[in-house]
């Protein structure tokens, strides 16, 4: 069994407009894993002359495609060199000094997918993301058959056996939830680790209209039983 390393994960980072931050999580990265690659999703600042500049590898969309879609382009770049792949924001919400803890988890568990927790430090939360995240968290959990407590979280990392279904999940910000219920639909182990809170009270990056629907669409497939289990679940 491959050991989940520095030299065996890739970070993959969809970045849309993030110079201001993107320089200091490419180096936070690198103190933990040999590789980085950063996702430009068209940004319309220095993101991608920063993160190269800190270290990444930097691909580059031509036009703004969406947090899935960039996640998926690191994906395919990174598919044949390596055996786990790390997916953190660009913005600074998620440190890399926690990196470690997935690699423990990792190896402790042998989860295929492994994602961070940040509902147990509530009160670092502002109160409208938390009770955002509470409901959508007892939501995917009861359409994914198990306790999912934090189904929101864009800190995780994934085993090369999840690729097939990553590639399935949608292509904008809901990329989170669909892939945690393609997951769980399929029978592959999903742990959690705890993680910090941090918001800086930027302001978020979701499109209310577009990406509600999104998630409505989503919700309401795997409520309707249309999402069927794919082909290569662990039974």
């Amino acid at each position: 069994m491959i050991q989940a390393t520095r030299e065996t994960v890739c970070a993959i980072v969809p970045a849309f407009g993030e110079a201001q931050f993107i320089g200091a999580v490419v180096r936070g990265v690198l103190e933990h894993l040999d590789h980085v690659i950063v996702v430009d999703d068209h940004s319309p600042d220095q993101t991608a002359a920063v993160a190269r500049d800190a270290g990444a590898e930097v691909l580059c969309h031509s036009e703004n495609l969406g947090k899935g879609a960039a996640i998926k382009t690191g994906l395919r770049k990174a598919a044949n060199h390596f055996s786990f792949f790390l997916f953190m924001d660009g913005d600074g919400q998620h440190d890399p000094a926690e990196i470690p803890k997935f690699l423990a988890k990792a190896m402790a568990s042998q989860a295929h997918l492994i994602v961070g927790n940040r509902m147990w430090d509530l009160k670092r939360m502002p109160v409208i993301r938390r009770w955002t995240n509470q409901f959508m968290s007892w939501q995917i959990s009861t359409l994914a058959y198990c306790d999912l407590p934090d189904s929101q979280c864009g800190f995780r990392m994934a085993r090369y056996e999840l690729l097939r279904l990553l590639h399935q999940s949608d292509d904008g910000f809901a990329f989170e939830t669909e892939s945690l219920l393609l997951a769980a639909r399929n029978g592959f182990r999903i742990e959690f680790v705890p993680i910090r809170t941090i918001y800086r009270g930027e302001r978020s990056k979701i499109k209310p209209m577009r990406d509600t629907l999104r998630y409505i669409r989503i919700l309401a497939k795997y409520r309707s039983g249309a999402a069927r289990p794919t082909d290569g679940k662990p039974q």
